[in-house]
């Protein structure tokens, strides 16, 4: 498996459009080979590709908001997105704290995965744990996703809410596009084998139903490079 990090986890020591820059071949040289982005620091698509290019780096990823995906700005954020060399566009949120509010978001979610499809786009939504959550009927909002589009499912929330990852992932192979390896303990961020996840189980049905990259999100604080260094050491010891 290759393995990629979401650049949120380095949000803290990366606030300046230089430092962001500047991670980049420090990635490549700790073992990634892939980035999934959560905010471009007011760099444009070309300057990006440019020190991606120069890194040996690829775009996994990206997490937007959905209305970057509404009809008015979703041709604007493809063309974006391709320079980057993306083939995935994620959203990393959005409403889905009532029934109504969820079907306003999948009916957004779905129309822009069926215009990106033509153009080789998936469109992918990125849960928390609240996407678990029943509803008074016993739906959730999670059922209506599944439907709505492709799921970067992220395996810690996921696990929060008391979801078996290594079952979701078998049922749901053919929607899951990709996943965030991440660990914690009390729903407080660590770094990976040093909290309570079922990481074993992830990394397992990961190669099971042949996802080709692992995405790293690490929400541990002020740690900056050094929990994410103890990511991917445990990557290649447990997961190539």
């Amino acid at each position: 498996m290759r393995f990629s990090i979401q650049l949120y986890s380095l949000r803290e020591i990366s606030e300046k459009p230089q430092d962001f820059l500047a991670l980049f071949p420090k990635l490549k040289e700790m073992g990634f080979d892939g980035v999934e982005f959560a905010g471009y620091h007011g760099l444009g698509a070309e300057e990006l590709r440019r020190a991606l290019d120069e890194a040996g780096l690829v775009t996994t990823g990206t997490h937007l908001g959905l209305d970057d995906l509404k009809p008015e700005r979703l041709a604007e954020t493809i063309a974006f997105c391709k320079t980057l060399g993306m083939t995935r566009i994620g959203v990393g949120s959005a409403p889905h704290g009532s029934p109504a509010e969820t079907a306003a978001t999948c009916a957004a979610l779905a129309a822009a995965f069926e215009a990106a499809k033509p153009q080789g786009i998936t469109i992918y939504y990125h849960n928390h744990e609240g996407e678990f959550r029943p509803f008074e009927d016993g739906a959730c909002a999670m059922d209506q996703l599944l439907a709505a589009c492709a799921i970067q499912l992220d395996t810690y929330w996921s696990f929060c809410a008391g979801v078996d990852n290594e079952a979701f992932l078998h049922q749901h192979k053919d929607r899951v596009c990709s996943l965030h390896i991440k660990d914690g303990m009390g729903r407080e961020g660590r770094a990976l084998g040093e909290g309570n996840c079922d990481l074993a189980a992830v990394v397992r049905a990961a190669k099971a139903i042949g996802l080709e990259w692992l995405v790293l999100e690490d929400e541990s604080l002020g740690q900056g490079l050094a929990s994410v260094a103890k990511g991917i050491a445990w990557l290649k010891r447990n997961a190539v």
